[in-house]
């Protein structure tokens, strides 16, 4: 017995481009729909949204049967907190804010095997097929076909960048520009020059050093975030989506209803 493949990390190790959708609602039907429309994979949320594990459980169900990937952010707390999601059979977890080598050192001890850390081991959930892998082999197929991801989204780790790169036992460097904005003074200016900048030293390093490199993007700038050297974007998300069809029929609802009301047979 092996453990599911990770789609994703098939797809970066052959050179290919990624997609991902963000998913912050609950219900694992939207996380199935994503995957059904063709997703690599989906992306949900622990940091900002107060999803339950009965929650998360249900979401990576429903992208296990359609062979997508699921990535969970998981909050900054205890290892726990880091290693349930992979035990519940996550495909990956991405750590948010990642400030320095120091952090960046100990959460691979923390979400990694032997011989790379020492990732507390069960063995009896989900991802160890509930004991039937066997103990050695789920240690060496946890290491090589769960992912993890350093989120870079403050100016601080920059000073220490190349050496976080450097670092084995992780596989990606993601940038996150929203709070990255913040935290250089300049909330939501996406062409800052530092923003910039600092978008296209966290790829060039990533790759420079081994590890791919992921970002959130969109229709409008993919093309460019690929040239860059971004193999994992992030194309949108589910509330997107639906906030813009909804202001899509309103506006539509709109313009008929006013149409319609002057062309009422109580105006003849």
């Amino acid at each position: 017995m092996k453990m599911r493949e990770s789609r994703v990390l098939k797809k970066l190790r052959a050179g290919e481009i990624v997609s991902c959708l963000k998913i912050n609602l609950s219900d694992a039907r939207v996380a199935e729909i994503a995957a059904i429309s063709g997703f690599d994979c989906v992306w949900t949320d622990q940091e900002h949204i107060g999803q339950d594990w009965s929650i998360l459980a249900s979401n990576i169900w429903a992208t296990k049967a359609h062979d997508t990937d699921i990535l969970v952010r998981v909050p900054k707390g205890s290892y726990s907190d880091f290693i349930r999601p992979l035990e519940l059979d996550a495909t990956g977890i991405m750590v948010p804010h990642i400030m320095n080598l120091a952090e960046a050192e100990l959460i691979v001890g923390m979400t990694r095997f032997h011989p790379t850390g020492r990732r507390p081991i069960d063995g009896g959930n989900s991802d160890g097929a509930y004991t039937a892998l066997d103990f050695n082999e789920y240690l060496v197929q946890a290491n090589q076909q769960r992912f993890v991801i350093f989120q870079i989204e403050d100016p601080e780790p920059l000073n220490e960048l190349e050496e976080i790169a450097a670092l084995d036992g992780y596989d990606m460097l993601f940038f996150g520009p929203g709070d990255f904005s913040q935290g250089i003074g300049a909330p939501g200016e996406w062409n800052h020059p530092e923003l910039i900048a600092a978008r296209k030293r966290v790829a060039e390093v990533a790759q420079r050093h081994g590890k791919f490199a992921g970002t959130v993007g969109g229709p409008g700038n993919a093309n460019e975030l690929i040239a860059m050297g971004y193999q994992f974007i992030s194309m949108g998300a589910d509330v997107v989506g639906i906030k813009n069809y909804c202001q899509d029929l309103v506006s539509a609802f709109t313009k008929s209803s006013a149409a319609g009301s002057k062309n009422s047979y109580m105006n003849t």
